[in-house]
């Protein structure tokens, strides 16, 4: 039986590198990979670009209104496809996340998604939560903080000042960079975690 993972971790735990290099292994089997990620992601283009200088055009980008097996479908047939990835799963709608664990369960091919868990405000992305719900394998990609403990959070500076609120995706037009903190730092540098309906 085919599986969805999700493979998640915190800013610059690596998640587009290793996935770069899954692709890279089933290609180089002879076996037919096929990379998408959501639209809502514009920051390399249509590409899938790690912060070690790997990058790769995607196949597919998927707005949000798309059904995935649609966008999938249009690159090559599902069933010919041995593997398939998202990167930025974070920004997959919840429906996408169900046809993702549906396509790996009823088409038997492996759905491999790459992501973040939660936004800088401590909060999962909608996508996230789903996958954390529905994924057959959940993996913690690990990354450390500055003061050399794993970090967990992910957080946001505008003006090089770190910020609590603000819309969940900043990417288009906002001068918006990110930090990958431990939880002790996290409430240092950001302050309290608090949860809010």
């Amino acid at each position: 039986m085919a599986k969805l993972y999700f493979r998640y971790g915190a800013m610059n735990s690596g998640k587009s590198t290793m996935l770069l290099q899954a692709a890279y292994n089933y290609e180089e089997r002879g076996q037919s990979a096929v990379i998408v990620k959501p639209g809502t992601d514009t920051k390399a283009g249509r590409a899938v670009s790690s912060r070690i200088g790997l990058e790769r055009e995607v196949d597919a980008l998927i707005a949000e209104h798309d059904r995935l097996e649609d966008v999938l479908e249009s690159v090559r047939a599902i069933a010919d496809t041995d593997a398939i990835f998202i990167d930025e799963a974070q920004f997959l709608t919840p429906s996408q996340v169900d046809e993702a664990f549906t396509i790996a369960v009823t088409r038997r091919v492996p759905v491999l998604a790459y992501g973040l868990r939660s936004d800088f405000r401590t909060r999962a992305f909608p996508g996230s939560a789903r996958l954390l719900e529905l994924a057959h394998s959940i993996e913690e990609l690990k990354t450390i903080c500055r003061c050399g403990s794993k970090a967990l959070m992910n957080a946001r500076l505008i003006d090089g000042e770190f910020v609590s609120h603000g819309d969940q995706v900043a990417i288009d037009g906002q001068a918006a960079d990110y930090e990958s903190l431990c939880g002790t730092c996290y409430i240092q540098k950001v302050g309290p975690v608090v949860h809010s309906a």
